[in-house]
């Protein structure tokens, strides 16, 4: 369901945006806009469908129109034409009264330097937001105590805002986002001022709390990696345009210009992509089941060319038939290949490629991608890992029914795909 809709939003700064409205729908450029009228084009027909409990991540580069997008929604900046919609209330539609309280209550906002007041305590920054709402003391103390221990401030309540570091200043300003109750939180760069390791931390508290309180939050950055480690989906902005639209995976697998491609440059899409992005087709697979006859299955692996197949249990995998045992099995005159099923190691949908790069490192042995309930989803594709992982590198694609089995031309991609260089030789 969308908590947030924003529908064809244009923004041009100026002082007579109206008259250049109908230039924007046009399509006119921003540098010509601003040659000819004076005027800057901010944001030119931005749609967008923010789902209730979601990351939605907004990044583009300085000038782009993020900021100015995300300060639409509670009315910060106003639109020159378009909707946005909050919970299906027009948003454009609120009086003072209204908007005042739309504000206090329905959303809460984090920045980039924190906004706290320096003559103020932890704790009175805190329950700031409470205050405005006109809770009185002891309230608004306990509760904004209750969210200072959330995010791991409890024992320095006393403390003004000079006496923290960066990150800790940071949390501050999340616990008082999340002290009004907001089923909103807009959060402009709010982790951007940060060193990169504390801001991992942030990153990390703001998934856990998230996993614990479902809001629906809209996260600024100019930061890909942020922007695919944190958002449900994401939107890139250029200009003031909605250049692409999607979940990280789409980002990643199908960016839809030169520009997008550029931020993917040095992504580690071995954090953002899973087993289940490395899955050969499976019924493009050779399979057999438990009762399978012993000389059937040996003719099908010599047929494929194969030196192995999985084995099923219904939709479950049961184990893998190597050619070896299988000839065994037809030396022995067994009827079917039961008894010569071997273990088969495998790897959930879920676990990223970070992880599965080691183990292919580690052994050659054939992989299966599981999901729920070990069910078969097919073998894993090891040139496609490192297709995924590493796009520049030229990996060749095994057919459908060969062997999922590392060569040493296979691994020395692979580790030229975690290092970036080529192996030293």
């Amino acid at each position: 369901m969308s908590k947030i809709e924003v529908r064809n939003i244009y923004k041009i700064f100026g002082s007579q945006p109206e008259r250049w409205l109908e230039e924007a729908r046009n399509g006119v450029r921003k540098d010509e806009l601003l040659a000819k009228s004076g005027h800057t084009l901010g944001l030119r027909d931005i749609s967008l469908s923010i789902e209730h409990g979601s990351i939605y991540v907004i990044m583009g580069l300085s000038g782009s129109g993020k900021s100015t997008l995300i300060r639409h929604f509670n009315r910060l900046i106003e639109p020159t034409a378009g909707q946005i919609l909050v919970d299906d209330v027009d948003v454009m539609s609120l009086d003072g009264k209204a908007l005042m309280q739309f504000r206090q209550q329905k959303i809460s906002m984090v920045f980039q330097r924190f906004g706290l007041f320096p003559h103020r305590t932890v704790l009175e920054n805190a329950a700031y937001g409470l205050q405005v709402q006109g809770m009185g003391r002891a309230a608004r103390e306990e509760k904004a105590t209750y969210w200072l221990e959330q995010v791991g401030l409890q024992g320095f309540e006393k403390q003004y805002p000079h006496q923290l570091s960066g990150g800790m200043q940071q949390r501050v300003g999340l616990a008082r986002a999340l002290a009004t109750d907001a089923d909103i939180l807009l959060m402009d760069e709010a982790f951007s001022a940060l060193d990169p390791l504390i801001r991992r931390e942030m990153q990390d508290q703001l998934l856990e709390l998230q996993a614990r309180l479902n809001k629906t939050i809209v996260f600024i950055t100019h930061d890909l990696d942020e922007a695919l480690r944190l958002g449900n989906r994401i939107a890139i902005l250029k200009d003031g345009e909605l250049i692409q639209e999607g979940s990280p995976e789409d980002i990643l697998l199908s960016p839809a210009s030169d520009y997008v491609q550029a931020f993917l440059q040095d992504v580690n899409r071995s954090k953002v992509l899973n087993a289940a992005h490395a899955v050969r087709d499976s019924s493009k697979t050779l399979t057999f089941t438990m009762r399978t006859r012993a000389v059937h299955a040996l003719e099908r692996l010599s047929e494929r060319g194969v030196r192995y197949a999985p084995v099923l249990d219904g939709k479950r995998l049961a184990g893998v038939l190597m050619r070896s045992s299988a000839q065994e099995a037809v030396q022995q005159g067994a009827r079917d290949i039961s008894g010569f099923v071997d273990e088969m190691s495998s790897v959930p949908a879920t676990m990223g490629l970070d992880e599965i790069l080691g183990q292919l490192l580690r052994s050659s042995e054939p992989l299966a991608v599981t999901g729920e309930n070990d069910e078969f989803l097919g073998l894993l594709s090891r040139s496609k890992v490192v297709d995924l992982v590493s796009p520049l590198i030229d990996a060749v694609e095994e057919s459908p029914d060969a062997a999922a089995e590392s060569t040493s031309d296979d691994t020395a991609k692979i580790v030229e795909a975690i290092e970036g260089s080529k192996p030293a030789a």
